[in-house]
């Protein structure tokens, strides 16, 4: 049985993937810390962990297997989903399989490093866009029908 797994205490795109999860009638489970207002959808279902670094991560990581989907953009959290067998779509609508987590987890230590290095260093990525999130509703729809299969 598909599910659907959102990373929630920074997820912009809670909304759109409740709305996908409505739409195909799959469980979607918001693991946060707290903080984040429970939905009235019977489909939705709140988790909320202990209070501390990566309690959300860890909680998501030990529940997901083949056939979930994962909605982060915690790289690490989604290389142990993808581990797991779980689907993983970032916020930006980039999916992360096994072919190409090992990128994404060079790139984002490579940037930590960079930013380690240079602690005057200004920015971070760049900025949410509807672009993003159109992007991100199409993959995450096209990932739990294919699941759903």
């Amino acid at each position: 049985m598909t599910r659907v797994f959102i990373d929630a205490d920074a997820c912009p795109v809670k909304a759109e993937a409740e709305r996908v999860a409505t739409r195909y009638q799959v469980e979607m489970l918001v693991v946060s810390n707290g903080g984040i207002r429970p939905s009235a959808n019977p489909l939705v279902q709140s988790v909320f962990v202990a209070d501390g670094p990566d309690e959300a991560d860890r909680w998501i990581a030990s529940h997901c297997g083949a056939g979930d989907v994962v909605v982060t953009g915690d790289i690490p959290l989604a290389a142990k989903c993808v581990e797991a067998g779980a689907a993983v779509v970032k916020h930006n609508g980039e999916e992360l399989t096994a072919r190409n987590i090992g990128m994404a987890l060079a790139t984002r230590d490579l940037m930590q490093d960079l930013r380690s290095a240079d602690p005057f260093r200004q920015g971070g990525g760049k900025p949410f866009s509807k672009a993003d999130r159109s992007r991100f509703l199409d993959v995450l729809d096209r990932v739990v029908r294919r699941l759903k299969g």
